[in-house]
């Protein structure tokens, strides 16, 4: 069973999470963080980099990012190239050089993820990987029947992602139909997964996943398989968890040899 944890907002967990991550730097300063995009680990983002200011040094960590548009020129706004530099490298002052993001360039894209996942193998692996949801249960760009063994490979995006991700765009007709991925199967050979999941349009893919049978029509039901998967969760995404007082007793019971998150 995952860790739940449920908080009173969005900034309480950014900053639960940037807490965990610098005691992972501070033993590890080379650690690999999987990095997603979006809406949802912006709190996080943001509590790294008022950390940063404040004397953190991430320089040495490396990344590597969930996912990118197809098709999509890296120099567009929207591309996830142009969102990681923006929005992690920059702010945090990481090494542009050890941040990867999967190639979406048409040329190639053949083997682009068959590379992607070699990078992360000759990396040594993710060590702590952040991940939303989508309101049909995606993590990454996992669409529903994706497999729990799949490798980075291209996905189909669904109407719905594509409607999800329209606000990022001038219309839903911008929104690029493939995208390429991390698979189901590379995020669970992260040593550590951390979902995040805010408002009440979140709460039944998050139930579903948690709580629900492990399926292929729920990408994120594959972190039951994972052994050290903790799930931070505002009041309104976790309003449909039939299990929630216990979460919230094991959270507030939680042995004090046993950290938060790592």
């Amino acid at each position: 069973m995952a860790e739940v944890i449920v908080v009173g907002s969005r900034k309480a967990a950014g900053a639960l999470v940037a807490e965990a991550i610098e005691r992972l730097v501070a033993q590890q300063p080379d650690a690999v963080l999987g990095l997603a995009t979006g809406d949802t680990p912006l709190p996080v983002y943001r509590a790294l980099a008022e950390r940063v200011r404040a004397g953190l040094d991430l320089s040495e960590v490396r990344g590597f990012a969930l996912d990118e548009y197809v098709g999509l020129p890296v120099s567009h706004p929207e591309s996830y190239h142009s969102v990681i530099e923006r929005e992690v490298v920059v702010p945090l002052g990481l090494t542009p050089g050890s941040i990867h993001v999967p190639d979406g360039r048409p040329l190639g894209i053949e083997t682009a993820g068959e590379r992607y996942e070699d990078a992360i193998l000759a990396s040594g692996g993710v060590d702590l990987q952040l991940l939303g949801i989508g309101t049909d249960g995606h993590i990454g760009f996992n669409e529903p029947g994706s497999s729990f063994a799949s490798l980075t490979r291209v996905k189909t995006l669904t109407r719905q992602t594509r409607d999800d991700n329209a606000r990022f765009f001038d219309s839903v007709d911008e929104v690029p139909v493939h995208s390429i991925t991390q698979g189901l199967g590379t995020i669970l050979r992260a040593r550590r997964l951390v979902l995040l999941a805010f408002g009440a349009g979140k709460a039944h893919a998050v139930a579903a996943a948690l709580e629900g049978p492990l399926s292929a029509s729920v990408p994120a039901s594959a972190i039951q398989l994972h052994p050290r998967a903790t799930v931070v969760v505002d009041e309104e995404a976790a309003s449909r968890l039939t299990e929630l007082e216990y979460y919230r007793d094991a959270f507030a019971q939680k042995p004090i040899w046993d950290p938060v998150i790592l």
